[in-house]
């Protein structure tokens, strides 16, 4: 069984922080659970352009407002407490806070490792690129 809380985790190198977003992981691969989950916190009237390639991710929103774009058709959706959005097909989207600090619980398939970095497109590695290997 793993227990841990949020208050562990801030300041722990599994709080890992951009400019303009902060992630602190709860679950990474190394707790070989086949996924990875973060409360993730977005700052507000920031806007980031994403597009995970290898990884599927799953967002609910706990607390802000903000909205997901769909790159691909254009159509944007609202977040608000109680809003999941999923990439299900590696969907490139654009991720805006638009009231508030957007807080999201972040779930990702294959799991993060903790050490990923945004790279120019708006991805990560491929996993087993990080060392992690396929299952």
């Amino acid at each position: 069984m793993i227990v841990r809380t949020l208050e562990e985790i801030i300041g722990s190198p599994t709080h890992v922080k951009g400019d303009v977003w902060e992630s602190r992981r709860l679950l990474l691969a190394g707790d070989k659970m086949g996924f990875s989950l973060s409360d993730t916190v977005i700052k507000e009237g920031s806007e980031q352009r994403l597009h995970y390639k290898h990884h599927f991710e799953a967002n609910y929103c706990i607390s802000g407002r903000g909205e997901v774009v769909d790159v691909k058709s254009g159509k944007t959706f609202p977040i608000a407490p109680g809003t999941l959005y999923a990439l299900d097909q590696h969907d490139e989207h654009i991720l805006r806070a638009t009231s508030g600090e957007l807080r999201l619980v972040c779930v990702f398939y294959p799991a993060l490792t903790g050490q990923e970095k945004h790279r120019a497109d708006g991805s990560y590695a491929p996993p087993a690129a990080q060392g992690e290997p396929l299952r």
